[in-house]
């Protein structure tokens, strides 16, 4: 059931959780939470660009090396990309050029 209000009562007196302080010093404000949400937002659209990119190819690869391949080094980070170049101009599969 949904409570009546005067048109007197402030937003403050309405709302159940404070709009710009918190009621202690643990509870985050509105803004705070905001700037969170975005933070991570960000951070998400971040880490999307870089794999969609190939940045994270190089540690996704030693990563891979150091679990399936323990006693063979991986390569060198300079051969990992000149060797994935070479097979992407040997192979080009969807590429448009």
């Amino acid at each position: 059931m949904s409570a009546v209000h005067n048109v007197g009562d402030s937003v403050a007196e309405t709302c159940s959780e404070p709009l710009i302080g918190g009621s202690g010093a643990d509870s985050p404000t509105l803004w705070t939470r905001a700037w969170r949400q975005t933070a991570r937002a960000a951070g998400a659209v971040r880490w999307y660009v870089t794999s969609l990119m190939g940045d994270s190819a190089y540690a996704t690869y030693v990563a891979h090396q150091r679990r399936h391949h323990p006693d063979a080094p991986p390569v060198t980070e300079r051969q990992f990309w000149r060797d994935r170049m070479d097979d992407q101009d040997r192979n080009p599969g969807a590429r448009c050029c």
